[in-house]
């Protein structure tokens, strides 16, 4: 995971200075998804852990 976000970091500075090419705008854009497809599926994974637990009310006079 490290890799992809330096490389679109990488990415991301060279479109700020220079611009990127056709191929790196595809990769850039590939990257990204890829990127966003991890980050949901863990996501995923935290959601599915949590435990939802309810007491039951109780009533104070």
């Amino acid at each position: 995971m490290e890799k992809l976000i330096n490389r679109i970091n990488e990415l991301s500075r060279k479109n700020k200075t220079e611009g990127l090419n056709e191929s790196e705008l595809a990769e850039r854009e590939q990257l990204r998804r890829q990127y966003i497809d991890i980050f949901k599926q863990n996501f995923r994974q935290e959601l599915d852990r949590i435990e939802v637990v309810e007491d039951e009310p109780t009533i104070k006079h």
